[in-house]
């Protein structure tokens, strides 16, 4: 899979100018409904004969607009993310694709009228030959641009327009919506069946304040920066550390008995000794064992810790 970055970087990609099949979306979390657009996208480059493009925005237009609207005084907040841009494009590398093109989501971007994204973005730049995305997609300033629009530009310029076939899981429509609100309602089976794998979190092990050391339960620190999670709270997870998996217990949030400020994923491996600062890990959620609370003291956060590590040991039968 080859990553293009940017409008103005698709030179790199010589072999689009021969066409390609395309599907635009955020494609947060690559959930099972995702899978089934990327496998008809597939399947339609194949008999096409061309390469397969997924486009992405970064940041999300949902972000890019709650920023710009906190910068006005509003008090709004966009959704919590499945995964971040580099998992993103790990799972769909396993999904084989052959070209993801991310666009960086600015003001220029957004004011790029509905006409302009087709002529200067889907047939000057990538020569579409087939398009892939939802019935409600919506695009250019102002999102006037719709569905509708794209098949009047389809017969314009000879590409074929397809609507993604939505994906249903007990009647529901499979969405990064519908996956957030399982995380947030704790329903971690749900999640794993509509994402096709488990929920986790990845990222580098950095250095913290060292003080589950003074309470005899060292943890692995990853900050989670500006990345909002839909989870919070003390979980039992598994660990996978290059080829190794690990049983531990990790907490999400921002540690209110200590003060913390920056979100932070916490997680104490059982058994485990070694010094594994800057490795990457990924954390895989399995039970939530309770909410992120605020204790009287410190010593009755250890007394709490104590016996949440009991219980997840009782889970793993350690």
């Amino acid at each position: 899979m080859q990553l293009i970055r940017g409008l103005y970087n698709l030179k790199n990609a010589p072999t689009l100018s021969k066409g390609c099949a395309l599907t635009i979306g955020n494609f947060d979390g690559v959930h099972c409904g995702h899978q089934q657009i990327l496998l008809r996208l597939k399947q339609t480059a194949k008999q096409l004969n061309v390469p397969t493009v997924v486009m992405l925005f970064e940041p999300h237009p949902r972000e890019f607009f709650v920023k710009k609207l906190a910068k006005n005084g509003k008090n709004v907040t966009a959704p919590a993310r499945l995964m971040r841009l580099r998992d993103k494009l790990h799972y769909l590398k396993q999904e084989e694709i052959d070209f993801v093109w991310c666009i960086r989501f600015d003001q220029q971007f957004a004011s790029l009228q509905a006409e302009e994204f087709i002529d200067q973005c889907l047939v000057e730049k990538l020569n579409v030959t087939y398009l892939s995305v939802g019935d409600d997609f919506r695009f250019g300033a102002e999102r006037m641009g719709d569905f509708d629009t794209l098949k009047q530009a389809g017969k314009k310029y000879g590409f074929i327009v397809e609507d993604h076939q939505t994906y249903h899981f007990n009647h529901q429509r499979v969405s990064s919506t519908f996956i957030r609100k399982a995380l947030q309602n704790d329903d971690l089976a749900l999640a794993e069946q509509l994402l096709g794998k488990p929920y986790s979190i990845a990222g580098r092990i950095i250095h913290g304040k060292k003080l589950g050391r003074t309470i005899g339960f060292p943890t692995a620190n990853v900050m989670l920066d500006r990345f909002v999670v839909p989870i919070h709270g003390v979980y039992a997870v598994q660990v996978k550390l290059n080829d190794e998996c690990l049983n531990g217990i990790a907490n999400v949030g921002n540690r209110p008995t200590v003060n913390g400020v920056n979100a932070l994923l916490e997680v104490h491996l059982f058994n485990f000794n070694r010094m594994i600062y800057g490795q990457s890990i990924e954390v895989v959620f399995l039970k939530k064992i309770r909410s992120e609370i605020k204790f009287p003291s410190f010593n009755d956060l250890k007394q709490q810790i104590q016996q949440d590590v009991e219980q997840v040991r009782a889970f793993f039968k350690l």
